[in-house]
């Protein structure tokens, strides 16, 4: 891990509650579309290809997944896009041969107005399984929706565990659907979700915490996270993240293996109890040995020789901490 300063270190300490992002951060961040299904009028490969089509121009890693999905599956890409608008935390609005095209979440259609009754049952069944649902909408009508699956990562059960084992209140912060979003949380072993919050609102999140006396980490990875990353009092980037998130945060991890976060906790605590160590032992020699030696007590060469020693053991006990190991 890279640490931006001593006091970045020492912040972490403090910390009372670590809140994790969703995507790319508790997840692989490499989401595969599971399911494609038509509701009116396209074939699955034809909805396919006209999700496609719009998320061409999309770097969103759902856009990318569905991409990808019709590449793997030899659907062709339907020709024609223009118009793209992103929203961020919404969806997306294009045309694909001058015909209006939307692509999102529940909230992204009930705003543009598009009647969501025929994808409620496929809704809750995709987000019961801790799918991310993508919405298709053509014409102003709802033709269709795709299940993306972002598997947990391995090591984030693990990790959860041991940050509550630590004393550390776990919260995750995504923009997802609760019911998703809830899914995943189980599985990591997480209790507490704020959903359904657009890029913007996690920065208000992270204040709320704050309000209720938290001393807050957040881990993110994304472009959205940075602005929640300089609001917390400590935030933790991943090394597979955007640029932004990793200029912004105060502890780099090298790589997407969520153990740095243990690694980072357990090595402040560690740090923060050897110089309070060396502190008490260099005081303790003086405390002792000024009193003796003004009553003249104390030989010249006994004093130095003390004097020595102290500075010895100081740095002798701080050269432990190359010894040290995580516990993941």
């Amino acid at each position: 891990m890279l640490i931006r300063g001593g006091d970045s270190l020492e912040k972490v300490r403090r910390l009372s509650a670590v809140v994790f992002d969703k995507t790319g951060t508790l997840t692989r961040g490499r989401p595969e579309v599971t399911d494609v299904v038509p509701l009116a009028g396209p074939e699955p490969t034809e909805l396919l290809s006209l999700a496609a089509a719009v998320e061409q121009s999309s770097e969103h890693p759902l856009g990318e997944a569905i991409v990808r999905a019709a590449e793997q599956r030899g659907v062709p890409i339907a020709p024609g896009l223009s118009d793209f608008d992103y929203r961020p935390g919404r969806g997306v609005r294009a045309r694909v041969n001058g015909e209006a095209v939307l692509l999102g979440n529940r909230r992204f259609m009930e705003e543009s107005g598009i009647n969501l009754a025929e994808a409620e049952e496929a809704l809750v069944a995709l987000e019961s399984e801790g799918k991310t649902a993508v919405l298709v909408a053509r014409a102003s009508r709802l033709v269709g929706l795709l299940g993306i699956a972002d598997p947990a990562k391995p090591e984030a059960a693990q990790v959860v565990a041991v940050l509550h084992r630590l004393g550390l209140r776990v919260l995750m912060l995504t923009g997802d659907t609760r019911p998703t979003a809830q899914a995943i949380a189980r599985a990591v072993g997480i209790d507490e979700v704020i959903a359904e919050v657009l890029p913007q609102e996690k920065l208000a999140a992270i204040e709320a915490l704050q309000k209720q006396g938290q001393v807050v980490a957040m881990v993110g990875d994304g472009v959205n996270d940075a602005p929640a990353l300089a609001r917390a009092d400590l935030g933790i980037a991943l090394g597979s993240g955007s640029a932004v998130a990793l200029e912004t945060a105060d502890i780099a991890l090298l790589g997407d293996d969520l153990r740095g976060v243990v690694h980072a906790v357990e090595l402040s605590r560690r740090t923060v109890r050897t110089i309070k160590q060396n502190l008490f032992w260099a005081f303790i020699y003086n405390a002792v040995s000024i009193p003796v030696a003004a009553l003249g007590w104390l030989n010249p060469m006994i004093a130095a020789a003390a004097m020595a020693f102290s500075s010895v053991f100081v740095v002798m006990n701080s050269l432990r901490l190359r010894r040290f190991s995580p516990s993941l």
